[in-house]
């Protein structure tokens, strides 16, 4: 008579489901500490020995996720992109949902202390976009995408706060000179952030009401000031 073990295949079972769970964190562990560390130093600026010890996991062990440096660089920026994008469109539930809330309150948390301070959580275009520059294939492409994205976005959200059902021409040229705006001043307050950090402060500060006025927002509201 054959006796079948059916605690030992219960056990096999569970085995199974628990190493694809920790595979998949595994993973995410890798993309999440690749695209803090490529934020922070630059994609030439960090090996893959840095991004498995931030990971808490072996050198080989990244291999086994993605098929070369490359392919994890461009997909821990579309990791960043979605990260960044998903806070702009999910608001906090204080926060005001309407079109002219969501860019009042963009312009406000992009051109922050806080956001300038924190180069490895913060916006990728303005950690890496000199870096994508020089990159070809995915890389590029994974950029190309996630600033389109932003651009589509922003433009979405109209300063008079409704929201656009079709882009006209001039939502996009509001979209296009606000993140060149937002981006460009946070490049230069985190340039300036050590060595003139009140140059880098008033930076900040002067852009944010600059946008205010240009595209008629809140400016008390973009200040932080009640």
């Amino acid at each position: 008579m054959i006796v079948i073990n059916t605690q030992c295949h219960a056990h096999e079972r569970i085995f199974m489901k628990v190493s694809k769970t920790q595979v998949a964190e595994n993973r995410l562990a890798i993309l999440q500490a690749a695209a803090r560390l490529y934020r922070e130093r630059g994609f030439t600026g960090v090996g893959v020995a840095d991004i498995t010890r931030e990971a808490g996991l072996t050198h080989g062990g990244l291999y086994r996720h993605f098929e070369s440096k490359d392919a994890l660089a461009a997909e821990a920026a579309e990791y960043a992109f979605e990260w960044k994008l998903s806070e702009l469109e999910t608001p906090d539930a204080d926060a005001n949902t309407d079109a002219d809330g969501f860019l009042r309150t963009g312009v406000a948390n992009y051109l922050s202390p806080q956001h300038r301070d924190s180069v490895g959580q913060g916006c990728p275009v303005a950690a890496l976009a000199a870096d994508a520059a020089r990159e070809t294939g995915a890389i590029a492409d994974a950029f190309a995408q996630g600033i389109g994205r932003y651009m589509t976005l922003f433009a979405q959200r109209r300063p008079d706060g409704t929201e656009a059902a079709q882009i006209e021409p001039e939502d996009r040229v509001r979209a296009i000179s606000m993140l060149s705006t937002m981006v460009g001043g946070l490049i230069l307050a985190r340039a300036t952030a050590r060595g003139l950090p009140e140059l880098s402060d008033e930076i900040l500060a002067t852009l944010r009401d600059h946008l205010a006025a240009t595209w008629g927002l809140d400016e008390a509201n973009v200040d932080g000031r009640d």
